[in-house]
């Protein structure tokens, strides 16, 4: 029950603060991040920052949300998002999947990170094919199966930068 009433259950501040401190006092190097909609978003940028760090410990809200005094003592929030789930479980599981690929050895090649969607400021990846080359009357594009690899980049290049056009915002006109 909440101070002040309202609905929805609020997490107790004690067993999150014990926890922390336990976790601290074990290693006063963890990153504790709490999983909710009020925070930094989190980016491709933010996922490789979250790479580089040697211990991390992600906390999972519930129901309505956390007591302030167990967010204050966390001191971080990140959000995947502008929406509200019931708990941060899945929002977990989507920063370890964002986080943990970018960790070197995860992969089985590194080349599997360059060039993909936000592996750069403003990068997106092209069109992706694979065998057959004709499926069901949709053909891969010719320029993928010449062989002229300074075509098959420029390609690519344009593609990406036209997918990235086609995500931008429309600006809004006399609204």
């Amino acid at each position: 029950m909440q101070f002040g009433g309202g609905a929805g259950m609020v997490l107790k501040p004690e067993p999150l603060i014990r926890a922390l401190r336990d976790f601290r006092a074990r290693d006063p190097r963890v990153r504790a991040i709490l999983l909710g909609p009020q925070g930094r978003a989190l980016t491709q940028t933010v996922a490789r920052e979250l790479a580089a760090e040697e211990h991390l410990l992600l906390v999972c809200g519930r129901y309505q949300g956390v007591d302030e005094r167990a967010r204050e003592e966390i001191g971080e929030e990140l959000s995947i998002g502008d929406y509200v789930l019931s708990g941060g479980e899945v929002a977990a599981l989507v920063v370890v999947e964002a986080v943990a690929r970018l960790i070197p050895g995860t992969l089985g090649s590194p080349e599997s990170l360059e060039g993909e969607t936000f592996s750069d400021a403003d990068a997106f990846a092209p069109p992706l094919y694979t065998r057959p080359a004709d499926f069901e009357g949709h053909a891969v594009p010719d320029v993928l199966r010449n062989g002229n690899h300074a075509a098959i980049e420029r390609w690519r290049r344009e593609e990406a930068d036209a997918a990235r056009r086609r995500r931008e915002p429309v600006p809004s006109v006399g609204r």
